[in-house]
């Protein structure tokens, strides 16, 4: 029997009933691409210390760099925006290694500060075996900006978020009252709301990252509008240090305009399908 041409082949089932719904297929390359990114729990594990150890590291070596600039620029600098609100700008100790305490806590933010980008390209990187190709090359992007909006935040905190909520503590007294706030708790509570704005403007970071993922998309975001509305009043409630209504509305203030921006975001970044027929 002669063999069948390619013109004489009969025509396939889903073209003869009219069906010509696009499909979504996986070409050889990715699947390739997936199959030698996949590690097994215990590679996982190993990556993971890998990553912990880079960025322990990194850490050290940002202390170094925070205690040798400590006395004369971060320690005035941080202290700031509570000394200047007091009258007579000092703050009170009670316990002998209160202040040697709090100079080791000074330096070791700043050297977390520091070492803030190497640990975010050391998260990344343990991300990344999940990744294809295409999605590997926002690396950079997703170091750069995250490193932005995380400084940001904190940039927002020391200037925005911790004199405004710290100016209403103070005033938030009656006149037999004299307010001597402790170095200990003020400091605490000036961490607090430091990497609480830090994560909290790391909003447009993680909806990039899971729109190309095609995990969200704007219309998810928008649709989901009002959810989102009460969780970040929740969590402004939540992250403040003080629980009054002062700091909760500056911290879930930024939170809606950093949600919006993140819709803009997800419309402009978010995962297109290739659709074949």
């Amino acid at each position: 029997m002669a063999p069948v041409s390619s013109l004489e082949r009969p025509p396939d089932s889903a073209a003869v009933s009219g069906n010509t719904k696009p499909r979504i297929e996986l070409t050889d390359a990715d699947d390739l691409e997936l199959e030698s990114g996949r590690m097994s729990f215990l590679e996982h594990l190993d990556e993971l210390r890998r990553r912990l150890i880079a960025s322990l590291i990194a850490a050290a070596i940002g202390c170094v760099v925070s205690f040798s600039l400590l006395d004369r620029y971060i320690f005035p600098f941080v202290t700031l925006p509570m000394r200047r609100m007091l009258p007579g700008g000092k703050l009170i100790t009670t316990e002998a290694s209160e202040f040697f305490m709090l100079w080791l806590k000074v330096g070791f933010l700043g050297g977390l500060l520091v070492a803030t980008p190497f640990i975010l390209y050391q998260v990344w990187l343990f991300v990344a075996p999940g990744l294809y190709s295409h999605e590997k090359r926002f690396a950079i992007p997703f170091v750069v900006f995250a490193s932005i909006f995380f400084f940001g935040g904190a940039a927002f905190s020391h200037y925005v978020a911790f004199p405004v909520t710290w100016q209403f503590f103070i005033d938030f007294k009656a006149d037999f009252i004299e307010f001597l706030p402790k170095v200990g708790p003020a400091f605490s509570m000036y961490v607090k709301m430091l990497l609480a704005c830090g994560v909290i403007f790391q909003m447009p970071v993680l909806v990039f990252a899971l729109a190309r993922m095609g995990v969200v998309t704007g219309r998810f975001l928008v649709k989901n509008f009002k959810y989102a509305t009460l969780i970040i009043v929740i969590l402004g409630a939540v992250l403040s240090p003080g629980g009054d209504i002062a700091s909760q509305m500056i911290l879930a203030g930024p939170m809606m305009v950093l949600y919006i921006f993140s819709i803009g975001i997800a419309f402009a970044f978010q995962k297109r399908r290739k659709l074949e027929a």
